[in-house]
């Protein structure tokens, strides 16, 4: 290995820095939420618990019913998930290597899409999903996230690496679209969809305005909803509110330390340009 030289060294120490004082807020977060009601009574209070306690995750199950909304969190999440890797794909597939009357100009019609601001949508989206009588349901949540332009986007840049020969010498073997696209297409797309799961999955956890805007019964909340009912009532208790926020953004990371390697391959992939 090289030996740094001085302006290595120092792009070495600032990039540490910086990965240090980004990370600091939640290494805090994690050492409150095992903190005892003592150890923050304490002038500094101290970096790192004085005597652990498990105590406030403890209360969220057993009290708050917090296992309820994690399982809300979760189902949603999933089918935001898994409806939006197969509807996009199939759509950027068609994007990509399909070849029909007007696709170039309503793909550019759905880029221009990316700039409306979602919460311009909200409302006529709201009005719709109240025609369909789907306030108050998980369908409700899902729907609106079974497709993305972004998506869309990723993929079809992505699938636009794959050779034509590739899929022509498919079909001349007499393999239909879909079989293509189920047999040629996902195999060679994994590393984007992973990427896109990763996207999808982390913005529908995190979501809160517009499952605080359809759901009413307070046992299918999901986690970010609850933990802002949580903030309210409990706001003279840290300890609680950084349990509550340790365990709303825990899979997520876990989820993304796990497929890191795929997630920047497919980043990577879809910068491919026409």
């Amino acid at each position: 290995m090289k030996p740094l030289n001085g302006g290595r060294l120092l792009a070495h120490v600032i990039l540490l820095m910086a990965a240090l004082f980004t990370l600091f807020p939640f290494f805090w977060m994690v050492s409150v939420s095992l903190m005892t009601v003592e150890d923050m009574a304490l002038f500094p209070p101290p970096l790192t618990p004085v005597h652990p306690t498990l105590k406030h995750y403890q209360v969220l199950f057993d009290e708050l019913a917090m296992g309820r909304y994690l399982l809300n969190s979760t189902l949603i999440a999933a089918g935001v998930t898994m409806s939006s890797l197969f509807i996009n794909s199939m759509a950027g597939y068609a994007f990509a290597k399909l070849h029909f009357r007007g696709r170039d100009g309503l793909f550019r019609l759905l880029l221009a899409m990316m700039v409306i601001p979602s919460q311009a949508a909200m409302l006529p989206l709201f009005l719709m999903i109240k025609q369909l009588g789907l306030i108050n349901t998980y369908a409700g949540i899902i729907i609106p996230g079974m497709s993305s332009v972004f998506g869309i986007f990723l993929i079809r840049q992505y699938l636009k690496s794959v050779p034509d020969s590739l899929l022509d010498a498919a079909r001349i073997d007499g393999a239909g679209e879909f079989r293509i696209y189920r047999s040629l297409i996902l195999p060679l797309s994994k590393p984007v969809l992973v990427s896109l799961a990763v996207f999808t999955f982390m913005g529908s956890w995190n979501d809160f305005m517009w499952p605080l805007i359809i759901l009413t019964q307070e046992d299918r909340y999901t986690l970010p909803v609850a933990l802002a009912n949580l903030m309210g009532e409990h706001v003279q208790d840290p300890q609680l509110m950084m349990a509550g926020a340790v365990l709303t953004i825990l899979p997520v990371v876990l989820l993304f330390l796990l497929l890191q390697r795929y997630y920047l391959e497919g980043l990577v992939a879809g910068g491919v340009k026409d």
